[in-house]
């Protein structure tokens, strides 16, 4: 029997910013006991300490992990409540201990995303974040930038993100070419865009190229030396998706050698990266922010907002968006 307490011990984890006591969906919670750690701890011990109390965890994408060695140690713990997937979550573990995970996977648009995409594009084209510290300091344009009209903007995965991406591209006035899989390659033919050649004819032609892929088994470290290589030393590499799309080392190594010759990314192998000596964030020609793609208010809303609709589903005994139903198969919620 799961047993649910009319007022339930509720941890949010990883709220950095200290944002969600500010967002209108937590009012959501009223009347519940809520904590939130503003912190990212890794550490199994001092979260089981934490947590030890814990009736309900949210979390935010996949900032923890919560596997068996930490589940094990929360004897209260009765729901995970989140948006999105749940890679990060053992879900077996979480089924063996009669924890329920409710993640609600019907997924808003990152248009935050793109148009940070396009933030990050701008800003190393011309130079921006230089210009802006270097005038704080008595200097007076000490760059030249490059323009994006006519040149070539190359979409490296044409879903639901790169097409957004896309468009955005022809109304700066550049020429669109797409590269992926034959999904994506016959969904740009069917938008009237080109498609490159090949791979290599793609990483050869453009001029500014965005990654828009997936992260699983399939492109996992699909970008390595060889096809960086290929790129204009005046090229740009856009990544706003995972670092593990490309090899562990390459985008340093290729920045060092001038092909490309910038890369603005926005996400890292490990996350929080807090470590200033970080190879990438010592290169001149690397701009680099932390993962902050989706992290937008009218994102976290939304995402928090069904996180907490979750908890409330579960007090009332109605659970919703659970990935472990064989849970609620061990006895009805008390």
């Amino acid at each position: 029997m799961i047993e649910v307490p009319k007022r339930l011990r509720i941890e949010i984890l990883d709220d950095y910013q200290d944002v969600v006591r500010t967002l209108d969906c937590f009012s959501k919670l009223q009347g519940h006991e809520v904590r939130i750690w503003n912190d990212a701890v890794a550490d199994v011990n001092v979260l089981a300490e934490r947590l030890a109390a814990a009736d309900v965890l949210v979390l935010l994408r996949e900032r923890t992990k919560v596997d068996d060695a930490l589940v094990s140690r929360l004897p209260n713990l009765k729901l995970i409540s989140q948006n999105g997937h749940v890679p990060h979550i053992d879900l077996a573990a979480c089924t063996r201990r009669g924890v329920l995970v409710a993640s609600a996977l019907a997924q808003r648009p990152s248009y935050p995303t793109v148009e940070f995409t396009w933030g990050l594009i701008l800003a190393a084209m011309r130079n921006i974040p230089l210009e802006s510290d270097s005038l704080r300091k008595g200097v007076w344009q000490s760059t030249v930038g490059l323009g994006l009209r006519g040149r070539t903007l190359g979409i490296y995965g044409y879903g639901r993100l790169g097409s957004m991406v896309a468009q955005i591209g022809i109304a700066f006035g550049m020429e669109l070419l797409v590269w992926g899989r034959k999904g994506s390659l016959d969904r740009a033919r069917a938008d009237g865009l080109s498609t490159a050649s090949s791979k290599q004819a793609f990483f050869m032609q453009s001029d500014v190229l965005s990654l828009h892929l997936r992260l699983n088994a399939e492109t996992a470290g699909l970008i390595g030396p060889d096809d960086l290589a290929l790129m204009k030393p005046t090229a740009l590499l856009v990544n706003t998706s995972r670092a593990e799309l490309i090899q562990p080392g390459a985008l340093v190594a290729a920045l060092g050698k001038g092909q490309p010759g910038k890369a603005a990314v926005d996400v890292f192998e490990h996350e929080p990266l807090t470590d200033p000596n970080n190879p990438l964030l010592l290169l001149p020609n690397a701009l680099c922010t932390p993962h902050l793609g989706y992290v937008e208010r009218d994102n976290y809303e939304f995402a928090y907002g069904n996180a907490f609709d979750q908890i409330v589903a579960f007090a009332q005994g109605t659970p919703i968006n659970i990935h472990n139903p064989d849970v609620l198969k061990q006895g009805a919620l008390l």
